[in-house]
């Protein structure tokens, strides 16, 4: 196997700046999606006046639509959390605007803070969580539009095993 492209090298497109395409007005491509997500939290004045904070549920409120895709705008109170799910078949991209987000998948925990970008293909189960003391706001990309959202039984943490002294 080739080890010398970029992509092997660096082990994720999002860290490859030059392989990502600039956002068109209708992107088609995960590196266009990326790149409207990135065009999206650079224009502040487009997303932070229309963003509300609930403590009793997430908020989420949809920001734009196009051929085959959706954007949406949500926020986190601290201690708010997505439940473990996948996004059936969609394929996504998470960007964090504001605060820090914990995702949470079988491979473990990554800490998400403002301008951290995830990208997923359909099936992709995950959990996102509001960990911190301050709120959180994120932008939710979906190629298809998001029909499904299937929750998942919370994984089984690894029980604490007792040592007694011989």
């Amino acid at each position: 196997m080739n080890s010398d492209s970029d992509l092997q090298i660096a082990g994720d497109i999002l860290e490859v700046q030059h392989l990502l395409q600039p956002a068109r007005e209708h992107p088609s491509t995960v590196s266009e999606f990326v790149g409207l997500a990135r065009s999206i939290a650079a224009d502040r004045s487009r997303w932070a006046g229309l963003v509300r904070y609930d403590t009793t549920t997430r908020w989420y409120h949809r920001l734009q639509t196009g051929p085959g895709y959706e954007v949406w705008l949500l926020s986190w109170v601290p201690g708010q959390g997505s439940g473990r799910h996948d996004h059936g078949r969609s394929a996504g991209v998470l960007t964090v605007l504001e605060g820090e987000l914990t995702e949470h998948t079988e491979r473990g925990s990554r800490s998400l803070g403002a301008g951290a970008q995830r990208a997923f293909a359909p099936g992709y189960v995950h959990e996102v969580v509001n960990d911190s003391l301050e709120p959180a706001v994120s932008l939710h990309i979906y190629h298809p539009g998001l029909t499904e959202m299937p929750m998942h039984a919370a994984q089984c943490a690894p029980t604490a095993v007792d040592v007694v002294p011989a």
